[in-house]
């Protein structure tokens, strides 16, 4: 298991090696899926069993991901 951002980790016997928050099998993708779809950060928190907390780590590091994205006009 490896940390590859604060509160977020990756391992390759958990859900195939995809970012998950620390202490969870969530999958970040998850986790900011569920909130563009419009669920709250509580009623997440509720669902999922996860934290506040995680849920911030999970948007901070889908920020740092698209952050070096480029697109290019076609």
């Amino acid at each position: 298991m490896r940390e590859i951002a604060p509160g977020i980790l990756v391992d390759e016997a958990v859900r195939f090696g995809r970012p998950v928050l620390q202490g969870t099998r969530v999958p970040v993708e998850l986790v900011v899926g569920k909130l563009a779809a419009g669920m709250t950060m509580d009623e997440i928190v509720e669902e999922y069993g996860v934290t506040r907390e995680g849920i911030l780590a999970a948007l901070a590091y889908a920020a740092r991901s698209v952050e070096s994205e480029s697109v290019r006009p076609v």
